[in-house]
């Protein structure tokens, strides 16, 4: 199949969808190496490559080539480093409009080394200064940035301008999520504002306090009543997702427990296929023991199965899904065509290095079949 008629295969991207982003923006600076060094080691790079990064810049990436108008909030200097990430974001159709351009100061920087052995990677952050302040971003911009906006992204990084975002969003009633990585000042007030939420692995139990992860995505939904799902990603072991039941589906029925659940929709994944794949519940009191029950249905999305000579970097992983996520809400995706649409664009990307040469566009043959 030509390239032209693969494009025109593809139908059009939600009409004027458009995706806010504040958060994290950073030149990575990675170096593949053959294994992690030990302390007082010196060892030289097989490769290096240097190219934009931070979660929401890669993220906002993401779904500007997935089809998405993006704008980002954020900061850098008017260094070098600086100029190259605006033209860099620019070149994927992301509006810089809204970023804040620091007279002098540096530019947010990743060391990022890339252990070719165990296919790791390891980052060093050094935060742009001066660090961004609320009071950068006027009024009238951030009313121009949440203007015919159809969704709000935060990675909890620039906690403070992140928050008063979220509260003018909030009040105009456009749908919030959230990327929580780790414990990061500003996350539980910035939680409170969640309509979705996107974990890293460790996330919900070290949050909540909960000992099993299922466990904590029912507490998480107990403690952030506004919250309509959470997704735990566990790497190659795919994600979970609890989705709230709508007040409309609430009904008398017996209570499951979450973890005899997750056990059962296990046992009912296709572990043949090397696609990505998703097995869900029906609408159920969802149980966890210590915590309490929420109706709702659970799911258990696989990721790519992608050969080790294949596997080259998985520094955006994550980005990569939540971009995809973005993506999947506004243009109205259930969870079962979300979730394995998101794990095969955050599986491409881990085909190459960096946290965005291996984004794909919208037109990807891997892509199409969601798509249609």
């Amino acid at each position: 199949m030509s390239s032209s008629s693969s494009v025109d295969s593809v139908p059009p991207p939600p009409d004027n969808a458009i995706v806010l982003g504040c958060g994290g923006i950073a030149v990575d600076f990675l170096a593949t190496v053959d294994s992690y060094p030990e302390p007082d080691d010196k060892i030289r790079s097989t490769s290096l490559k240097v190219q934009g990064g931070g979660n929401a810049a890669n993220a906002l990436t993401c779904a500007a080539r997935l089809g998405l108008n993006s704008r980002l909030i954020s900061k850098v200097a008017n260094d070098s480093q600086g100029k190259g990430m605006l033209e860099e974001l620019e070149a994927d159709g992301v509006d810089t409009s809204f970023l804040v351009v620091s007279k002098k100061g540096n530019s947010p920087f990743t060391y990022i080394i890339v252990d070719n052995q165990t296919k790791t990677r390891t980052c060093i952050h050094t935060p742009g200064d001066p660090p961004m302040l609320p009071t950068e971003l006027s009024q009238s911009s951030m009313f121009s940035a949440l203007d015919r906006a159809s969704i709000v992204y935060f990675d909890v990084r620039l906690h403070e301008t992140a928050l008063m975002i979220a509260k003018e969003a909030s009040r105009k009633k456009i749908p919030i999520l959230v990327d929580t990585e780790k414990k990061r000042d500003g996350l539980d007030e910035l939680l409170q504002f969640a309509d979705y939420v996107v974990c890293s692995a460790k996330f919900p139990q070290t949050w909540t306090e909960v000992s099993s992860t299922p466990g904590a995505l029912v507490s998480m939904l107990l403690r952030l009543p506004k919250l309509k799902f959470v997704i735990v990603t566990l790497g190659e072991e795919g994600c979970l997702m609890v989705q709230r039941a709508s007040t409309a589906e609430v009904f008398e029925s017996q209570e499951t427990d979450i973890e005899s659940l997750l056990e059962t929709l296990k046992h009912r994944k296709d572990s043949t296929t090397t696609f990505p794949t998703c097995v869900s519940s029906e609408t159920t009191k969802l149980r966890a023991n210590g915590v309490g029950t929420v109706t709702g249905r659970l799911f258990l999305g696989t990721a790519e199965k992608i050969r080790p000579e294949e596997l080259v970097d998985t520094t955006g992983a994550g980005d990569a899904f939540i971009g995809a996520v973005l993506y999947a809400i506004c243009a109205g995706m259930p969870p079962e065509k979300m979730l394995p649409f998101a794990a095969q664009v955050a599986g491409c990307s881990c085909r190459a290095m960096g946290a965005r040469t291996g984004l794909p566009h919208r037109a990807d043959p891997r892509l199409v079949p969601f798509l249609v």
